[in-house]
Order: structure tokens, then sequence, then C-alpha cells
């Protein structure tokens, strides 16, 4: 199994050159990940082959979103690769998001040679001898988990995963390589690669289903609510979207994940569902006779505030899982359900009635006051719209800042709008920006706060490393300020953990990357003109603006008490920065 891999062997190729190859065959055109000992072949491979691109990232975490960006901004299946032991652990968040936000990827995760297993090997994870077992840490995380134990079944096993990637439910798949099956021979397949073969088909839909959506439908056509979700960008099903949305005479509204879905200037749109989002969607539904959810579940972010409503209203599920909410449900591919929906309707497009459209929340009352020196959310987030190419991609992180963005700014017409709310973990933005930028040679916005850049934001590193044109935006409240107001909301006193003293993020970032266009906005006017300069040049930027701490974001359970704390508790912030500055 272990012949020589210079070539001799007539009729074969060492596995990971056969590996590289089958995934340019598969159309990747990038993979991301972090070097090793024990994947080290892959990438000599990679740059051997030439076909794909391996690009290094500095954190496996960070590796893992970059591959999920480029995935969700690509249609394509987003590769990442990682040694053993911490790099391979590392992994294991990134494909948690990507698990629970259904996105294709496949892991290729390095292991020691087969002949260590078991035997003290460094890194061992074989589950031999005591050791960790590593397909017991993947299984939960991905669509398919299997150890690759000799080089003749990695043909096979590469097609069960690419498969099971693509295949509903979507999400990850883990192929664990032994260093020394990696360096193995293969014998060129006669059968022809089964990487690209195409998912398998979505069974027939069931017609009394179909007739019972329908008669919910015809019943309540009136006035109808479409709340549609991430599954209508997966699925590349925003035209039958909004031909639906035409036939039915329909508001739409879109979960916080799928801002992208329907073009948010159109009348018909009525803002974002749930927790950060819009007060129109609440008097849509209670005025709606039908709410059809069309590729969303309808999870706790999407319907918080809604419960009551949907109560008293009809609901029709169309997509390809049961919804979180009871009602009539269609179950099929999305673009399916969709089409055969709107195909049995008058095909006739009807006016929407009218309603108030996305307004924002009103902002805190006369106590608000923005804090000397910082730029409130809302004329930051106009700064960003105001800069914003049509065709870019917008990836939104998590805390105040995320939920600013998600409530205030209008998705792109032509580019993606992501929010990853599967896990919702902090810094996810910096590598899922970098992969799509990468993969689509598309200006990307990442949207974050200090909290998320402190965790991966050294990522701006891999964005000059690779000149990926993505420009960095990091509103920095010094601190973890999502979490301080739930101190002082919830539990009745500010602790001041959350709070930190201040630092000065554009002018490190300059420091340590002197090639990078930085910019430090004192305003919204410095913010708009900083990111239009980005916008020209054909790198990474990074542009950082302070905010105010005790702003209240527009998130639902924040509403009761969107006012600023007390005089006291602003002392209180002041005396914890002196404390954290020493």
């Amino acid at each position: 199994m272990t012949s020589p891999s210079d070539g001799s062997a007539v009729g074969t190729v060492r596995l990971v050159d056969h590996l590289a190859a089958e995934l340019a065959g598969a159309g990747v055109t990038h993979v991301f990940g972090v070097g090793g000992a024990n994947i080290e072949d892959l990438y000599d491979a990679l740059h051997r082959g030439g076909a794909v691109r391996g690009v290094v990232a500095k954190h496996e975490f960070s590796a893992v979103t970059m591959a999920d960006g480029y995935a969700r901004t690509t249609h394509r299946t987003g590769v990442v690769a990682a040694t053993s032991g911490g790099g391979a652990m590392n992994l294991v968040p990134g494909l948690a998001e990507a698990y629970a936000s259904q996105v294709p990827l496949l892991a290729l995760v390095g292991q020691p040679p087969t002949g260590q297993e078991g035997r003290g090997a460094f890194q061992d994870s074989s589950g031999r001898a005591g050791s960790l077992d590593a397909r017991e840490v993947f299984a939960p995380v991905s669509r398919f988990c299997a150890r690759v134990e000799d080089a003749e079944a990695l043909p096979g096993l590469l097609h069960r995963a690419l498969e099971a990637a693509r295949t509903h439910p979507r999400g990850p798949a883990v192929l664990l390589l032994p260093k020394d099956v990696q360096q193995a021979r293969l014998r060129v397949p006669r059968r022809p690669p089964g990487g690209a073969a195409p998912p398998v088909a979505d069974p027939p839909l069931d017609g009394a289903a179909l007739s019972a959506a329908l008669d919910v439908l015809r019943r309540g056509a009136g006035r109808v609510l479409v709340i549609a979700g991430a599954e209508v960008a997966a699925a590349d099903a925003r035209c039958e979207l909004a031909e639906l949305a035409g036939r039915l005479g329909a508001w739409v509204a879109v979960t916080p994940d799928a801002k992208d879905v329907f073009d948010n200037r159109d009348p018909r749109f009525a803002g974002v569902a749930g927790v950060m989002g819009h007060a129109n969607v609440e008097d849509c539904l209670r005025r709606a006779e039908v709410c059809l959810l069309a590729g969303t579940r309808l999870p706790t972010l999407a319907r918080g505030g809604l419960d009551e409503a949907l109560a008293g209203t009809d609901v029709v599920c169309l997509g390809p899982e049961e919804p979180f909410v009871a009602g009539t449900t269609l179950l099929g591919g999305l673009k399916e359900t969709l089409r055969a929906v709107t195909g049995r309707l008058p095909a006739r497009p009807r006016p929407c009635p009218p309603h108030t459209g996305p307004l924002p929340t009103p902002p805190p009352g006369p106590a608000h006051r923005v804090r000397a020196r910082t730029i409130p959310y809302a004329d930051a987030v106009a700064a960003v719209e105001a800069a914003l190419p049509e065709d870019a991609h917008v990836f939104v992180d998590a805390g105040n800042a995320g939920a600013s963005a998600i409530h205030l700014l209008p998705a792109p017409r032509h580019g993606r709008f992501v929010v990853a709310v599967g896990m919702g973990g902090m810094g996810y933005t910096f590598g899922a920006g970098i992969g799509a930028a990468l993969a689509t040679g598309r200006r990307t916005y990442v949207l974050a706060g200090d909290g998320s850049f402190f965790m991966h934001g050294m990522e701006v590193h891999t964005a000059v490393e690779h000149s990926a044109p993505v420009t960095f935006v990091v509103f920095n409240n010094n601190a973890h300020a999502m979490c301080s107001l739930r101190e002082e909301f919830f539990q009745g006193a500010g602790r001041g953990d959350d709070l930190f003293a201040r630092t000065d993020l554009a002018a490190g970032v300059a420091a340590a990357f002197p090639s990078l266009r930085v910019t430090g906005a004192g305003d919204a006017a410095e913010l708009r003109e900083a990111l239009l300069r980005g916008d020209a040049c054909g790198g990474p930027a990074f542009v950082a603006l302070d905010c105010d701490p005790y702003e209240t974001p527009p998130f639902l359970p924040f509403r009761p008490f969107a006012t600023r704390p007390s005089e006291s508790k602003e002392s209180s912030y002041e005396r914890a920065a002196v404390v954290h500055a020493g």
C-alpha cells in the first residue's frame, strides 16, 4: 500500500494527488486550512496540481468559516483541511455552525500514521488504547464521517462524503486521513470520478399535501404574509419566491439570516421578522389571513414577538423540513414546492395591501444620549449603506453591531447578506468574508464588534496576504456590550466584567499591517469616505469606529429597557475602565 511516491508505479498516483484532482473536477477552486505534519501531503498535492488554490488561515475555526463563506456565495462545496490533534479539534465550532445552518462543507482531517495508532502516537485520535476517537468527536457535527483505512477506499468514501454534504439536509462531511494512507499509491479508478455527481433528486411532491396547502391559501387570498428563510438562498429560489408573492398579492418578510432573499426596496417588503426585526411584520401578521413560511422552520430568533399573532393565523409551510409552528406543510425541495404552488394560482399578479414597510424601531427616549466621541449605530449603518456596492457581499457578526445591521441595513441587490445564526459564534465573519471575497472576487463587507475582532480578527493577515477585496468594519464599544446590557437589564446591576479599557484598534492594525489601508473614523462622514476609498482599492481595507456600550440596540428583549442607564452606572463604567487600564 505504501509504494514509492516518485511516480514509478505504473497506473497509480498518490492518494493526495488523486484527491486534489477529484476536488478540482467537482468544481472546487479553493481549499482553506492550516498546515501541519499530518496534512502536509495534501497541501503538497494542491501545490503540485495547481488547479485548486490552497489558502492558509491563522486558525482552524476561521478556516472552516472561510470554506463556509465560499459555499454560501458560490453554491459549491466548501473544503477545509487541517492536521491532527488541536488543529482537528479547532474545526468543531465552525463545523457546528455549518451543520446547524446546512452549509455544504468537506473537512479533510489529517491523522497519525496507522502503524502508530494505539501505540502512543502524538495526537492519536484513533480511539485505540484509550485514545480520543475523532469519529465520535466529528459525527455529531457532520452529515457523514468516515476514516479512510486504505487508499482503495478513498474514491467511494469521497463520493459518499460529497453527496452527503449536498443532499438535504445539507452540512459538513468529514474524512479522516492517516498520514501513511495519504502517501499511499492508488490505482486510478476505472469508474467515473464520483465527486461531481449531482445530489439525489427530491422525491415527488405529495399531491394531497399540495391540495391542502392550496386550499388554505385560497381561503385566505385576501391577505397573505410570506416569511422567507435562508433555504431560499441555499436553493437559489429567489425568482420563484418573488413570483409566488406576486401571484398572492402578499407582503414578504424575511428571517434574520435571510435578508437577501427578497428585494429590500420592493413595495411588498415588510421587514425582518423576530427579535432583531421590525414592528411592521407583527402588524402585517395580525392583519393576515394566512402566513406562508417559505424555506424556514421559523426558529426562536425569527419567531420572537410573533407567537401570539401566529396562534390566530393559518400557517402554510413550504420547504424540506417541518416547521417549529403548527400548520399545513408541503414538504419537498423549495424550488419545486414554490413552482408547484405558483403554477396553480391565477397568473395575474396582485398588488399587496398597504403597510408601513420596515420602519426602524424608534430610538430610545430623551434619557438616552450618545457618549462623546462615539458614532450612533444608526448613523454608522447609514454610512455603510451609502458606500455599499450593489453587488457586494455582507457578513454580519454577533452582538450589538450585528443587531443594528440586521435591523437597519438593506441587503445589497445583487450580493449575499449573511448572518450565522446556526450557532451564532462570535468572530465567524472574519474568515467567512475572506472566503467569499476570494471565491467571487467581489467587494465583501465584514461588520463586527470589537469582541468578535479580538476572537478572530487576526485573519485580517490572511486577507492582506492574499489581497482579498474585503472591507472590515469594526464597531468598537470597548465591551461585550450585549452581555453588559443583559447584566444591567436582567440582573439588576452591571458587574463591569464585560466593560473594557479603551483600545485604539485602527492604530494597532495599522502598525501590524503597514500595507493595509486603515482608518479610524471619528464621525459618520469620515466612515463613509473611508468605505468609499476601500471600495475603490483592489485589496483589503480596515475601518474602526467608536460606539457607545450603553446604546441600546434594536433587540426585542431590550425594548422595555431602551433608556440610558443612570449616571451612577455610567460612573461605574468609567471606574471599570480605569481599573482595566491599570
